[in-house]
């Protein structure tokens, strides 16, 4: 990049969906302090109200006034802009006020939302955007084909964040997520009362916004906030990441498999989507299917501490050098730039 260029300032209003939704924290927000330093201004708004619908039915409708008009006034202010930043639609699953937005438009896209409604929300964002970011391969190949304006860009991980330590002496096992996505843990609660019958020091340590239900197995719960994130991260001894062999799964972009890699722990992870492809591109961990493999190479792991101790230091050098914020957000800067 020209540095005359990269010194020009350039102003992004960048529209996500709320203070508390991980995609907008983790691809949007993370970015703005390094992005400022590269000579790029992010504004972030949200509604706050949120683009995701209340559960109770009956305040929909009164939601999704309010919503929209919240985004109004910060659509108007966002034409000051040099370029518009879309994290996903701006009211979940809805096409409504994208359009009114400033071009050029980078639209980010990190789930496989495309599902969603027969993909009427995908082809909109697709048909407005200058240029689309997404977080996988998969991704990549099903947005592709509305828009080959479209590069790839992972999650980054703020490994500056993550403390590597010595595995502690207790065998940990850990899963950390959305309370949503608890559901993949108990699909291999299985094996997970295997390995401890095995090791029976062994314990289950889960980091969410609400409690797994393991029933016979010995948890330790940690209600998640962003605060303890790297504290729990840093206690487990295995990090897992259990997933379906699904359209949806496939859209995930293996963010808790990068945390368990940042902090310098080995993975063991269904090789669904991009959990397989960070398999493949170092020995960070094992692959698990059946809930015979889940068994087997959670109790290797455990009984095997140089073998985890290696695999670990291989996944955090992996995420340092390639799925870190500072490695990535060189990347965004210039894809804004080329739209600037």
């Amino acid at each position: 990049m020209d540095p005359a260029i990269a010194r020009t300032p350039l102003r992004v209003a960048a529209f996500t969906s709320g203070a508390a939704v991980p995609a907008a924290r983790l691809r949007v927000r993370q970015y703005i302090a390094p992005l400022a330093g590269l000579g790029i201004a992010v504004h972030e708004s949200w509604p706050s109200l949120g683009a995701f619908p209340p559960h109770q039915r009956t305040l929909r409708p009164a939601w999704l006034v309010g919503t929209v008009a919240q985004r109004l006034p910060r659509i108007a202010a966002g034409w000051s802009a040099d370029i518009t930043l879309l994290q996903r639609e701006m009211v979940s699953t809805l096409p409504t006020l994208e359009g009114w937005t400033r071009r050029p438009r980078l639209v980010d896209i990190d789930d496989a939302l495309h599902l969603h409604r027969g993909g009427l929300v995908a082809r909109r964002l697709a048909a407005l955007a200058d240029i689309i970011v997404v977080g996988n391969s998969w991704l990549a190949e099903k947005w592709g084909q509305w828009n080959p304006a479209l590069e790839i860009l992972p999650t980054p991980v703020d490994t500056d964040r993550y403390t590597v330590r010595p595995l502690p002496e207790q065998a940990t096992i850990g899963w950390i997520g959305s309370g949503v996505n608890l559901r993949y843990l108990a699909g291999i609660a299985p094996a997970l009362s295997r390995v401890v019958d095995r090791f029976p020091c062994t314990v289950i340590a889960v980091c969410s916004d609400r409690p797994p239900v393991l029933s016979g197995l010995p948890v330790h719960y940690v209600p998640w906030s962003e605060h303890t994130e790297a504290d729990f991260l840093a206690s487990i001894t295995i990090g897992i990441m259990p997933l379906e062999d699904g359209p949806w799964e496939r859209g995930k972009c293996s963010f808790k498999m990068l945390q368990y890699m940042a902090t310098g722990r080995p993975c063991v992870v269904s090789p669904v989507g991009m959990n397989g492809e960070l398999l493949r591109e170092a020995e960070l961990g094992r692959p698990a299917t059946t809930i015979g493999q889940w068994t087997e190479a959670l109790s290797s792991l455990i009984a095997d501490r140089a073998a985890a101790a290696r695999m670990g230091a291989a996944g955090r050098a992996l995420a340092v050098a390639r799925y870190s914020v500072a490695a990535l957000a060189p990347r965004l800067a210039e894809l804004l730039r080329r739209l600037g």
